[in-house]
């Protein structure tokens, strides 16, 4: 990374390895996309020459994020300084705004799923948000659903900044068109981030007739039933 593009002779002689091992290297880090072969580009320090233009390896973007960054600093800094000079206003404003592309993202996938199941509705939900980076999916509880979020690609900022997480639930519950409750959350040192989508009030009395209609059901048959113990 500190040299920038090599070509495999330079590195070969560089780490005292043959060109043949090298390039075995090489082959194996192009394979796994750490590694690209590119086509120098002529300097005055390096001009092209006759025949074919040399080639080098350089890093992805894959290569690149295997090395140290500072984004979770970077992005603390900012939020710290966005706050002392605008108030707490300004972060919440930032963070709702943050959270209102993740609500049209859900809304535009909303349109496919069926209204009155909340199982279903949550499972767009978790898509939208692995497509996100969060790696979520979806588990029936009691009278709703719990949306589980397995990773948390802003856990650090969040737990300095709760503001974060707390534009996220009011977001999925806009989307949604109900309350939801934030159960648990990464950023406060939980193992995963959860929060409850109920079911529809209609959908819970339905439920709860159903299995009414069957009690009684049960109870009347049991009344008529004949006495198998009578003389």
């Amino acid at each position: 990374q500190q040299s920038g593009p090599q070509t495999a002779a330079a590195l070969a002689e560089r780490l005292e390895l043959s060109p043949a091992a090298i390039r075995r290297h090489l082959d194996a880090l192009v394979a796994t996309g750490v590694l690209a072969e590119v086509e120098a580009k002529p300097s005055v320090r390096r001009p092209r020459g006759r025949g074919r233009p040399a080639r080098v390896y350089a890093l992805t973007d894959a290569g690149r994020s295997r090395f140290g960054h500072a984004y979770d600093d970077l992005a603390a800094t900012a939020l710290r300084y966005l706050r002392n000079e605008g108030g707490e206003q300004a972060l919440v404003a930032f963070a709702e705004h943050r959270a209102a592309g993740l609500a049209d993202s859900i809304r535009g996938r909303l349109a496919d799923a069926p209204a009155d199941s909340t199982d279903q509705q949550a499972a767009v939900v978790a898509e939208v948000l692995t497509e996100a980076g969060y790696l979520a999916d979806i588990a029936p509880v009691g009278q709703g659903t719990q949306i589980c979020q397995h990773h948390c690609p802003v856990a650090h900022v969040a737990a300095e900044f709760p503001e974060l997480c707390e534009a996220e639930t009011r977001a999925l519950a806009a989307a949604l068109g109900t309350n939801v409750q934030r159960l648990a959350t990464i950023a406060h040192g939980d193992g995963v981030c959860t929060t409850h989508v109920p079911r529809p009030p209609a959908v819970q009395v339905k439920n709860v007739k159903s299995v009414k209609s069957v009690q009684n059901k049960n109870t009347s048959t049991d009344s008529t039933a004949p006495n198998s113990t009578g003389g």
